[in-house]
């Protein structure tokens, strides 16, 4: 089977990595792919990636099965497209995909089926919005409504901060994801990253995360792309596990499939745990990141069944195995990230760091450039390592970190802070 992945991150990193185990492949690209990707798959440094063009690339390459990873190629309607032209896809489709596209369109699909959730309202005018803030307790949290890379969301903890972030967001700081903002009740609890697999008729749990959105240590200073995770999350017990599905995820699919949008693929539930009950923060739908990087590396099931049994609306015949390890990732970014960073800095060391085969460095923001790897991002390698606790595991991470020794670049000590000094 030939298989081609969509993306250049972490996460694309890791699903090839995944996918290059499995005994169906025959061969493996990527579209544009990074110097990671490079070593497992066939990288198509295809620099107009519209629809039409993947088509292009799917006929010349004779692909049997696309996985897309991140969400804006999910949303802007690759997945009809290939379906379209008889080419299996692994991934939502357009309508669908408004789970994430749009946060005002999940939160009334919230309040319209009773699916439990913070309180909110939605605005398309600054000065109703400056209205409502008047009114109302901080922290606040203000979201652009479209697609942000992760950065759309501020936890504003004082009116002056939610004042200037509603300013921030109708300037056009987001683009057209800013046209509408949602302005919602800060919850207090665990936050939990929750995944699921739906094939438009059955859902199944898939595992459990954490993930670090904070740029700085004590989760200070603005929301990232993700600056580390853990998994699994030990908050998400067998009970709860059953209440997530029962009262979050199989009412919004259900929802869905009433509008004729069932639902195909991965399933990204964002949660608020408080007092054992999960309130629902937001939907993505695709694989998180960094979250796929730690959850990967613990899966025993071989993926590229998994994902031939959610295209086959099969996934009942599916058991989905797991590795008892915990995992972790840590996050080395560019310095400035998630402002303004160098790019084609030189990382001169990787290729020399010996590391154990319960290691993994997945790139991101990188490139080869006269053989040499490059910078090309804000988050640059995913430091990933599994074992049975996370705090020799973090250790480990650190003491690799350390031995790549890129000048130009950071990360955050504290990811697993939580799960470890509770313990």
């Amino acid at each position: 089977m030939n298989i081609l992945v969509i993306g250049s991150g972490g996460r694309e990193h890791s699903i090839c990595w995944a996918i290059k185990k499995s005994p169906q492949l025959d061969k493996l690209y990527c579209i544009p792919g990074n110097a990671g990707i490079s070593d497992l798959a066939t990288c198509i440094p295809e620099k107009d990636l519209t629809n039409e063009n993947i088509i292009k690339v799917c006929k010349e390459f004779k692909i049997d099965l696309v996985v897309i990873g991140p969400e804006a190629y999910l949303v802007n309607g690759l997945s009809d497209i290939l379906i379209a032209e008889n080419i299996r896809v692994f991934g939502p489709n357009k309508d669908a995909s408004i789970l994430e596209s749009s946060k005002s369109f999940t939160k009334n699909l919230c309040s319209k089926y009773g699916i439990p959730t913070a309180k909110y309202e939605t605005f398309s005018n600054k000065n109703y919005a400056y209205e409502y803030l008047e009114k109302q307790n901080v922290p606040i949290v203000i979201k652009a409504d479209g697609l942000a890379s992760g950065k759309g969301v501020i936890i504003a903890n004082s009116k002056p901060e939610a004042f200037k972030a509603v300013d921030e967001i109708f300037s056009g700081k987001f683009g057209e994801s800013g046209k509408i903002i949602v302005i919602e009740e800060y919850l207090e609890g665990t936050e939990a990253s929750f995944f699921a697999i739906s094939d438009g008729n059955n859902v199944i749990p898939f595992t459990t995360a954490e993930d670090y959105k904070r740029v700085f240590e004590k989760n200070k200073g603005p929301n990232t792309g993700g600056m580390g995770a853990y998994s699994p999350a030990p908050i998400v017990s067998k009970e709860l596990e059953k209440k997530i599905i029962s009262k979050i995820i199989i009412p919004t699919l259900n929802a869905l499939k009433r509008k004729k949008n069932a639902y195909n693929g991965f399933l990204y539930v964002g949660l608020m745990i408080k007092n054992n009950e999960p309130f629902l923060i937001e939907y993505n739908i695709r694989m998180g990141d960094p979250e796929c990087q730690v959850i990967l590396p613990r899966l025993k099931t071989d993926i590229v069944k998994i994902f031939i049994d959610t295209i086959k609306n099969k996934l009942t015949n599916t058991k989905i195995k797991w590795k008892k390890q915990k995992s972790m990732t840590i996050v080395l970014c560019s310095k400035g990230y998630p402002g303004k960073y160098k790019k084609n800095s030189r990382i001169s060391n990787l290729n020399q760091i010996n590391y154990s085969k319960n290691d993994y460095i997945y790139h991101a923001g990188t490139k080869l450039f006269n053989q040499e790897i490059r910078t090309n991002g804000g988050r640059v390698l995913n430091i990933t390592s599994v074992g049975d606790s996370f705090s020799k595991i973090r250790k480990k991470i650190i003491k690799i970190i350390k031995k790549i020794n890129w000048k130009d670049g950071f990360y955050r000590k504290d990811i697993g802070w939580k799960v470890i000094n509770k313990k």
